[in-house]
């Protein structure tokens, strides 16, 4: 196939993979366009079949790590840790909207954090609707938040989030180096993303509520979760420092708790393989493929002029919004797919900024991160109407602003680490 026709197709493919990821007519898996996307590029020749094998190898142990982690995820609910959280908050908060915000800040930027941003919008998004409704506050304000916290919140470790998978394999750090350099970032982005909160919502957060119902005994503290959950992160520092790939350490965890509840008859080896999402890793590997034909036919020369080199502070912010800019125009997964290679070669430094790009800029709009369009399937779920106006205002707010301190924080620990 000549250049232009692959440029036009290749593009046409992926602004199809999009589309239907955003829509998902009647309830079809993204996977159902992107598999034969990607199959098309193939066999046209828009992507080459050793660059396909090559894009594909590259992400099949980032694939297999996003699935140990969904199951971690999905048995935690299972052992009832999130019903934990909701008791947790309602009983905190005792009605006061401005302290349930506050819960809903703490837990949702530290699941976010260990059990990655999926399990932050398909399991605790439920949860804090259940609470509002408990304590008889407003739950606009703490149903947004998850929804911000699940992209800023997941700065933090390369298992937060599939970006970071795929930047961590890109900045050749350790486990315990990524995290120490993204400590800072993460902390002002999620500070600064409060202080938006509190503006934005201010009539919603001085909203009295009722009193509620007393809901009886807390349930009981999933020990045996938490403390899986508190080995696997530790595998991963010990995993890293001898140059073992932290997957290994994500399957552990994930085999131990699906292995419980099987064992207890609370679960069917067919429940195990849902909770792995097949159809969504499929959809992830067939994405990249497609990607990696637009990038293959000129996109990558594009933004090889654009992006900003080096690592000084004004490089890391060009990068960034760039990043954030491309994450809204074309979803933020095939953005940092575009990114990566090109901000790589500039060290460590590049390739996080990108991260930060990627991660906080999808606040921006619907289709940023494909987790804020499930979290607006859940919203509408459970009969709550979401704003285009109010939620692209809030973004304009706390996008720019968690953006740059969390650039300028990134720049302070690459000076300091």
């Amino acid at each position: 196939m000549n250049t232009p026709l692959a440029e036009a197709l290749s593009a046409v493919l992926l602004a199809a993979v999009l589309a239907w990821a955003v829509v998902r007519p009647f309830g079809l898996p993204e996977a159902v366009m992107a598999v034969p996307a990607a199959g098309i590029a193939v066999a046209t020749g828009a992507i080459s079949l050793d660059h396909a094998r090559a894009e594909a190898e590259r992400l099949g142990p980032v694939v297999g790590f996003l699935a140990a982690v969904l199951v971690l995820a999905h048995f935690c609910d299972v052992e009832g840790l999130f019903r934990a959280c909701g008791a947790w908050m309602a009983r905190w908060a005792a009605g006061r909207p401005v302290r349930l915000l506050t819960a809903v800040f703490a837990l949702a930027s530290a699941i976010t954090a260990v059990l990655s941003l999926d399990a932050t919008i398909v399991l605790l998004t439920p949860v804090v609707f259940a609470t509002a409704a408990r304590t008889g506050v407003r739950p606009k304000p703490h149903v947004y938040a998850c929804t911000h916290l699940s992209n800023t919140a997941s700065l933090l470790l390369p298992v937060s989030n599939l970006t970071n998978l795929l930047a961590f394999a890109a900045s050749g750090l350790s486990f315990t180096r990524f995290a120490a350099l993204m400590a800072l970032p993460w902390l002002v982005a999620i500070g600064a993303e409060y202080v938006v909160f509190r503006r934005f919502f201010a009539r919603d957060l001085a909203a009295a509520a009722p009193l509620g119902e007393d809901s009886g005994e807390p349930p009981r503290l999933p020990l045996f979760a938490l403390v899986t959950v508190g080995c696997t992160l530790a595998g991963f520092v010990v995993a890293s420092a001898f140059g073992v790939e932290p997957a290994w350490m994500a399957a552990a965890g994930a085999l131990v708790l699906a292995g419980r509840a099987l064992v207890r008859r609370r679960a069917t080896p067919l429940t195990v393989v849902r909770a792995a999402a097949p159809s969504f890793l499929a959809f992830v590997l067939a994405l990249g493929i497609v990607v990696r034909a637009v990038v293959d036919n000129g996109l990558a020369d594009v933004l090889g002029r654009v992006l900003p080199g080096g690592t000084g502070l004004p490089a890391l912010l060009g990068i960034a919004a760039l990043a954030a800019v491309l994450a809204n125009l074309i979803n933020n997964l095939p953005a940092v797919l575009v990114l990566l290679p090109l901000a790589a070669p500039a060290g460590p430094g590049a390739v996080l900024a990108v991260l930060l790009g990627v991660n906080i800029g999808p606040n921006l709009t619907y289709a940023g991160s494909l987790a804020t369009l499930l979290w607006r399937r859940i919203v509408h779920q459970h009969e709550h109407g979401v704003d285009l106006g109010e939620f692209t205002r809030l973004g304009l707010l706390a996008v720019p602003s968690s953006l740059a301190v969390a650039v300028v924080a990134l720049w302070g620990s690459l000076q300091i680490l």
